[in-house]
């Protein structure tokens, strides 16, 4: 990613609310991938050791955004899992990492990242206010959207292709993380 972009993402990050955000002290550290998940530690030290998040991390490396999602945030990152990926057509993946496709794929991982710390009490709240669905924009620039269905939130690309959150927040240092089910495309 270049300097700009970066530049960019932690200014919307900032402008959303600025400063690293901890967990409340009352919850346990959420087991994600067979690793539990430290609000202590940033978005990308917890997202390494998930081994259902290798797929995410190999992107997020390819993609130049390590050092953004290191960074102070705060972030919401919906974080697609292994399984999300491997519904994605065969082979696409492998081209979205290729040097050449980095400007796709950054605006897809982008696409999962919401500036500031949105909480399923926040998008609960935002759905409700909104007739039964939250809209948020994230930081590629396009809406994704949330309704309760299934005990839980449902995801929605500007696609209409939905997925589940199936583990919501997931507080790390710079943020939070929701686990997906499904990659969303802008």
């Amino acid at each position: 990613m270049n300097r700009s972009m970066t530049t960019a993402l932690t200014a919307v990050a900032l402008l959303a609310g600025g400063g690293a955000i901890a967990a409340p002290k009352t919850m346990k550290d959420p087991m994600v991938g067979g690793a539990a998940m430290y609000p202590t530690k940033t978005i990308v030290e917890n997202a390494v050791n998930s081994k259902d998040h290798t797929t995410l991390v190999a992107a997020v490396k390819a993609a130049d955004l390590v050092d953004t999602l290191s960074g102070s945030g705060p972030f919401t990152v919906f974080a697609p899992t292994n399984a999300a990926f491997a519904k994605l057509p065969a082979g696409t993946v492998d081209t979205l990492v290729k040097p050449e496709n980095k400007a796709t794929l950054t605006g897809i991982l982008t696409y999962h990242v919401v500036p500031g710390r949105i909480t399923s009490a926040d998008i609960a709240a935002n759905a409700k206010a909104h007739g039964g669905t939250a809209t948020y924009t994230t930081v590629q620039g396009e809406p994704l959207m949330f309704k309760k269905a299934m005990g839980g939130f449902m995801i929605m690309d500007g696609k209409g292709d939905m997925g589940k959150i199936t583990i919501p927040n997931v507080y790390q240092s710079n943020g939070v993380i929701h686990v997906i089910d499904t990659v969303m495309m802008p």
